[in-house]
């Protein structure tokens, strides 16, 4: 025999409102509830069935299955009446008056579809004027997905909430398991350590607690990056700083700070910018050939927004190399172009050796030792805290170099490295766990690019070694290395845009998926999930060289290209790196 199993959407909402006309009617009601003098008729059978404290209540042994009046003094009658509106009708009403009677009911009564209700009313609503609110009333009724969820809102917006017209006083009145998580936190934009361990500060006046508990709290201050004089003015006249826990972290800090140019190296969570490590950093460049500008602005693969820093470079640089080392950015060398403004010509190009390095925790420039030789047109990396400078040329229409020089951050100083089998400039440069492998290029006092790769290993010591050359002679070209394999993009004036990969293990060349258009001088950067993104640059348009503004995307993964935005003008020149960034302003 056959049958069909036939479900109806509506039996249960009509089931729902017959017995809330009943209820409206005070037909068929078996019980009456009472909470703060206010009755409130209902039927037995639907409370067993929605509430387990009125399952339990209601067995056949208790006093209560037979009682006419029940009375709930634990609660007030707004919350009652929301949580029966809600056994009755599956709708609830909430706003933050109400929120937490309901909740008092709710828990109590065991109505747990509506508690969960509440939770994701607070999740959903979050908003500066709430966070600090929900957060503590998550905390009271144990509700974890809410309380997750406010603390990690109030962590990400903290930098408006500690604002003039934020919520100060509801960050003063933050639960401290909250506040701990907070301060716990691994980003939080635009926000300065300074400002934390103030509010901290105030927040241990008003909510005095045992030491061991304070020093919990303030561990998670990271004191390397509050300014060493507030530091110690903060240290003088606050006693929960001078706690020997907490006094051993201050002066670890203040230590950091007189470290100097060895700073790079001692990096800690103590020193770590709370900021997303994904975003990339466009260092110079301009809309026009030989003509840099000084800006510095920023790039997030998520949101696809541009920001501007504040800082600005310390010069008009160009054909300049940039690298990261222990959260700082150093941008060497280049050439630096002096110009005639009112004339809009280029005055001076000169090759220089300078090193400049840039603390985001502090947004200060520093000179660092130059390197021995002045370069353009070379290429650096950086391995085991070590930056190497390679190759390039002195001043335009010397002859190449062939050395290699090294950043020994220990003694502040620049040494001679292995020195390359060949003078080259205009190649690129890629790391792959401890080797250096350089490509392409101008080789000595030849005019024709070329094809060779070489490889440093820089732990065995045996020199630079040739490998399996490009399938494309290249100059001006950029690499980049996802996962293990190395990019090679593309360079200037090639005629069929043509990238390849190349394969340590067999050390071999492959085609890829060309990109549909020509373009040189553009910034390169690999984003985490293996997609490798071209910033602006120059390209070719009826005979005549133009600057983009395009952004385009290789995806290592399936072998494809897209454009993904627009940049927010053109530029061509710049260099790129992935770096933690305090305070970028959006463009």
């Amino acid at each position: 025999m056959s049958y069909f199993l036939m479900l109806s959407k509506s039996h249960g909402a009509d089931v729902l409102s017959r017995f809330q006309q009943l209820r409206v009617a005070g037909r068929m009601c078996d019980v009456v509830l009472e909470a703060g003098g206010v009755e409130f008729p209902a039927h037995r059978a639907l409370l067993a069935c929605s509430s387990d404290y009125f399952w339990s209540l209601f067995q056949e042994h208790t006093l209560e299955s037979k009682a006419w009046n029940l009375s709930l003094p634990a609660l007030c009658p707004a919350g009652l009446e929301q949580v029966l509106d809600f056994i009755y009708c599956s709708w609830l009403s909430v706003c933050p008056s109400t929120l937490e009677d309901i909740l008092v009911a709710a828990s109590y009564l065991q109505v747990t579809s509506a508690t969960e209700l509440c939770s994701r009313y607070m999740a959903d609503s979050l908003s500066l004027n709430n966070c600090c609110f929900f957060a503590n009333v998550a905390a009271r009724h144990g509700l974890t997905e809410a309380l997750a969820a406010a603390d990690h809102f109030i962590a990400r917006e903290m930098r408006h909430l500690l604002a003039p017209q934020g919520d100060r006083e509801g960050l003063l009145g933050l639960n401290r398991d909250s506040l701990q998580r907070v301060l716990g936190a691994e980003e939080m934009p635009g926000v300065q350590e300074s400002a934390l361990l103030l509010l901290l500060l105030d927040w241990l006046h008003l909510n005095p607690l045992p030491a061991v508990h304070s020093n919990l709290l303030l561990s998670h201050v990271r004191y390397g990056l509050v300014p060493p004089d507030q530091l110690r003015g903060l240290t003088t006249r606050h006693p929960a700083l001078r706690t020997p826990f907490i006094h051993s972290l201050v002066q670890k800090a203040l230590q950091y700070h007189r470290q100097g140019s060895l700073q790079p190296r001692l990096q800690t969570e103590q020193t770590s910018l709370r900021a997303n490590p994904g975003r990339i950093l466009l260092v110079g460049g301009g809309a026009r050939a030989d003509r840099p500008q000084t800006l510095v602005q920023t790039y997030e693969p998520q949101t696809r927004k541009f920001h501007a820093l504040s800082t600005r470079l310390p010069a008009r640089l160009q054909q300049h190399c940039v690298c990261v080392l222990g959260g700082f950015l150093f941008v060497l060398g280049g050439e630096v172009v002096e110009m005639e403004e009112e004339l809009e010509k280029t005055a001076v190009m000169t090759a220089t050796g300078q090193v400049w390095r840039y603390d985001p925790r502090f947004e200060r420039w520093e000179d660092e030792e130059p390197m021995i030789q002045r370069r353009a047109q070379f290429s650096c990396c950086v391995i085991d805290s070590v930056i190497y400078s390679i190759g390039g040329r002195g001043q335009r229409g010397e002859a190449a170099l062939s050395t290699v020089e090294k950043y020994n951050l220990p003694d502040g100083c620049w040494r001679k490295g292995e020195t390359l089998p060949h003078a080259v400039h205009g190649h690129a440069c890629a790391t792959l766990g401890q080797g250096v492998y350089i490509s392409g290029g101008v080789h000595g006092d030849q005019t024709q690019s070329s094809k060779s790769v070489f490889y440093l290993d820089t732990i065995d010591g045996k020199g630079w070694e040739s490998r399996a050359s490009m399938t494309v002679a290249r100059f001006g070209h950029q690499a980049v290395t996802v996962g293990q394999m190395i990019y090679s993009f593309l360079g200037m004036y090639e005629q069929f845009c043509e990238i390849e990969r190349y394969d340590p293990t067999l050390d071999q060349w492959t085609r890829l998926k060309p990109l549909l258009n020509d373009r040189f001088c553009y910034g390169l950067a690999a984003t985490t999930d293996g997609r490798v993104l071209l910033f602006g640059g120059r390209k070719w348009r009826d005979g005549q060289e133009v600057v983009t503004a395009t952004v385009v995307e290789y995806d290592t993964a399936s072998d494809t290209w897209r454009e993904v935005c627009k940049m927010p003008a053109p530029l061509c020149g710049t260099q790129c790196v992935q770096l933690s960034i305090l305070d970028p302003t959006e463009m």
